[in-house]
C-alpha cells in the first residue's frame, strides 16, 4: 500500500512540474501569432516619471491577418505634437522573423519603429523615443479566423 501511495505522489509531482512549466516552448508561426490584439500595457517612462497611457485614455487595437495584412487603431488623447489627439489607422502589413514581429503602415505611427517579441498570446515591444522609453504589450483577444 505504501508503495502505491509513493508512486501516486511521484506521479502527482511529475504532472505538477509539467503543468507549471514556462512558455519557453512557444514557437511563433504566422498561424499562432495571427489574431486580434489589444494593448494591456502602454507606458512612457522618462527621467521625470512614468505615464500610463492606457490610464490616460489611450487605446491600441490591431488585427493581424494570416495573409500578412493589418487593421486597427492607435488613439492617444493629446498625443500629437500640437496637443491634439493622435488617432491613427493601423492598416498595413506585418511580418514575422524568428520571434520578432514588425509592422509596415501607410500612416506614420510609432508602431513600425518598434520590434515586437512574440510569446504565447502576447506581443511585447520597448523602444527609446526623445529621451523616453515606450513600452507596449499587446495581448491576444482572439485567434485569426
Amino acid at each position: 500500500m505504501r508503495s502505491v501511495i509513493s508512486r501516486l505522489f511521484l506521479l502527482a509531482l511529475a504532472v505538477s512540474a509539467i503543468a507549471c512549466g514556462d512558455d519557453d516552448s512557444f514557437s511563433p508561426t504566422v498561424e499562432t501569432v495571427a489574431g486580434s490584439y489589444t494593448a494591456s500595457t502602454f507606458t512612457l517612462s522618462s527621467p521625470v516619471g512614468t505615464i500610463n497611457l492606457l490610464g490616460a485614455g489611450a487605446t491600441v487595437t490591431v488585427d493581424l491577418a494570416r495573409d500578412g495584412t493589418t487593421t486597427g487603431r492607435l488613439f492617444v488623447p493629446g498625443g500629437n505634437t500640437d496637443g491634439s489627439d493622435l488617432d491613427d489607422d493601423l492598416a498595413g502589413t506585418w511580418s514575422l522573423t524568428d520571434s520578432t514581429v514588425t509592422f509596415q503602415q501607410s500612416s506614420s505611427t510609432i508602431i513600425p519603429d518598434l520590434e515586437f517579441i512574440a510569446s504565447a498570446n502576447r506581443l511585447t515591444a520597448e523602444g527609446s523615443f526623445s529621451g523616453g522609453t515606450l513600452r507596449l504589450v499587446l495581448t491576444k483577444t482572439a485567434s485569426a479566423s
